[in-house]
């Protein structure tokens, strides 16, 4: 991880980069095929889970399909952190238990508890026409 020194009164201290930039991190999934949607993660919702896939963007994946919900695994491990069994539409969380990101373009509860971490802010409609096994990647937004 990169570190920053910083100076205050006299005294140094390592930073993490993560812990220095917004609260909001503004993201972009590109679906093969039917187009582009904009998100962003949002620190407080799970700080640890934010940062895990954080550091492994851009990641890419194949999608799966459970009822009004679009998941694909990700090189993520992480356990339960401030865990929902609910979720909203637009809701971007991540699944400890299959280890996927998932996006609740639906009215559809997830199958278990899952972190949220963000929310889908431009085109959720996309993820209605996505179909089992079509690559999506997850991507900082510029």
């Amino acid at each position: 991880m990169k570190r920053l020194f910083l100076v205050n009164s006299g005294v140094s201290q390592k930073v993490s980069v993560f812990e220095m930039s917004v609260s909001r991190v503004p993201i972009k999934f590109v679906i093969e095929g039917i187009g582009e949607a904009d998100g962003e993660l949002v620190r407080h919702l799970a700080p640890r889970t934010v940062e895990a896939i954080m550091r492994k963007l851009p990641i890419e994946g194949r999608t799966a399909i459970w009822k009004e919900e679009v998941y694909f695994e990700i090189p993520v491990k992480m356990g339960n952190e401030k865990a929902k069994p609910t979720v909203e539409k637009g809701a971007i969380a991540f699944w400890p238990m299959g280890n996927a990101l998932c996006i609740f373009y639906g009215e559809t509860q997830p199958y278990s508890p899952v972190n949220i971490v963000g929310h889908v802010t431009k085109n959720l409609e996309l993820f209605g026409q996505v179909k089992s096994g079509a690559k999506i990647r997850v991507e900082r937004a510029s």
